[in-house]
């Protein structure tokens, strides 16, 4: 199998870390993509996926899977190891916690693209996605606790890699302090070799597409 892959990638990560919990890491061959919003598409990644979009898994049989949700899911059903439990009252809060944390990432990323504009973001975007980061943190504190109580599963690893986001990204907004049991929760998931070994790295030059201030704080 091939994966159209990037270290930097919260969505590719989530497809690695379902690899190593699956052991199928030695049956994909991890190629690296260059995809953003602001460039034009990949060739090589729009031949694959009309979407333009990474990750992007080819099977041996060369259908294309996108997006990480579905790779994720296919993943584990090639491997029965029940990632994506098959009981629904086991499987529905992992749905749950995989949209929400999913949502909250598509956010983050978004966000990042916006403070990289040459005219500046536009505020009435910004705001309302500072609403509803918050939230989503708040959402998930919340339910800290179940998360930890349950086995681990997709919903874990969604937010395992939104909150790496938020890390990679936004290293300065101090989640932690604001999220006491969010933060307990991800020391704990990070101790594992899946997560581990996939956290998120940056391969670019020092200083491409920087960004001088996070604008992202908890502290209302």
């Amino acid at each position: 199998m091939k994966l159209h892959w990037s270290p930097r990638s919260p969505f590719v990560r989530k497809v690695m870390i379902v690899l190593h919990e699956t052991d199928q890491l030695s049956e994909v061959n991890c190629e690296r993509s260059l995809v953003a919003v602001h460039l034009p598409p990949n060739p090589d990644v729009i031949a694959d996926n009309p979407l333009g979009k990474i990750p992007t898994l080819i099977l041996n049989d060369g259908t294309a899977l996108f997006d990480s949700r579905v790779i994720c899911e296919v993943l584990d059903l090639k491997a029965g190891t029940e990632l994506f439990p098959s009981h629904p009252p086991s499987r529905i809060p992992h749905l749950r916690w995989q949209a929400l944390a999913d949502g909250l990432t598509d956010i983050l990323l978004l966000w990042r693209t916006e403070l990289t504009r040459e005219t500046g973001q536009w505020d009435a975007v910004t705001s309302g996605w500072l609403i509803k980061v918050r939230e989503a943190m708040a959402a998930l504190e919340r339910e800290a606790e179940a998360l930890s109580d349950t086995p681990f599963g997709i919903g874990h690893i969604a937010v395992i890699c939104a909150l790496g986001q938020l890390d990679f990204r936004w290293p300065d907004c101090a989640w932690r302090d604001h999220f006491p049991a969010l933060a307990k929760l991800e020391n704990n998931l990070s101790q594992r070799p899946s997560t581990r070994a996939t956290a998120v790295t940056d391969d670019q030059a020092p200083g491409a597409n920087d960004v001088t201030a996070s604008q992202l704080t908890f502290s209302k």
